[in-house]
């Protein structure tokens, strides 16, 4: 632990491996950029491990996309024996929390803004944005998504190729100044840097922290019975308030480091 209730939150690779296994009831993971390149389909290999460990355990994923980006990037790249029951998928940072129901996913719960407050929030971002020079000339898609429960802020659009993406803001330093530029604007919400170009806005309080309490309940365990894998462990990275909620955090550098994580995790579960 660190000062202030901070965590410090190690690489998974200097952490005890069997010990997470022994006490971990339930597996959860961000996905981009952990579990796939940003905006990029799952790789074959990946789908194939993570496939197994619904076999083993109840699996979550935590991200900021839309439900139709876990679609796109994951269960649609799954092979036929993945346990769909045993998934339980959290998209927009948790705000929103979906079920394989009878055949198909079903909208659980949904943590919606207003609408005063999400015209608030693009307000903003576009405001700070030009003002710290994050307003790109070129970009790929809309600069800024509503996604009901979250606005998302793409800085080079929600479409821009990857390495585009990566070259952007490597240190996170440039989306880190934003969200706090923004988050005094709108102190009413939860504001967080996201993935490789973004930032997050939703509900105070709907972040990922939310979504580890909001599983264990549904679940019935301990917070601190949920492993969660993410690559934005940083004290402004919006994978870090899992740690913060108690879950054993485990870090990774990206989705080839995470498939590495995948087959420990596997292999000492079987």
């Amino acid at each position: 632990m660190a000062e202030d209730g901070a965590v410090d939150v190690a690489w998974w690779g200097s952490q005890d491996i069997r010990f997470i296994c022994a006490r971990a009831r339930v597996l959860a993971f961000d996905l981009d950029n952990t579990l796939a390149l940003s905006k990029t389909r799952m790789d074959q290999t990946m789908a194939v491990h993570f496939a197994a460990l619904t076999r083993l355990r109840p699996v979550a994923i935590v991200s900021g996309g839309r439900f139709s980006q876990f679609r796109d990037q994951v269960l649609d790249a799954l092979p036929d024996d993945t346990r769909f029951d045993q998934l339980h998928l959290m998209p927009t940072s948790g705000t929103r929390y979906y079920r394989w129901q009878d055949g198909s996913w079903n909208c659980v719960y949904a943590h919606d803004l207003s609408a005063q407050d999400r015209q608030a929030a693009e307000a903003s971002l576009e405001r700070r944005a030009k003002q710290l020079g994050d307003w790109e000339e070129q970009v790929w898609g809309p600069r800024i998504e509503d996604r009901g429960s979250q606005i998302t802020f793409s800085a080079l659009g929600q479409q821009a190729p990857v390495d585009a993406k990566e070259a952007w803001d490597p240190d996170n330093s440039r989306k880190d100044a934003l969200a706090r530029a923004v988050a005094a604007d709108l102190p009413h919400l939860q504001v967080r840097s996201g993935g490789s170009t973004s930032v997050d806005i939703s509900a105070k309080g709907i972040d990922k922290a939310y979504a580890m309490t909001s599983l264990a309940r549904i679940l019935g365990v301990e917070v601190g019975q949920i492993a969660f894998v993410g690559d934005r462990m940083d004290p402004d990275g919006n994978d870090y308030p899992a740690a913060l909620a108690g879950a054993m955090a485990l870090r990774v550098h990206n989705p080839a480091d995470a498939l590495d994580l995948i087959r420990a995790l596997e292999a000492d579960l079987a």
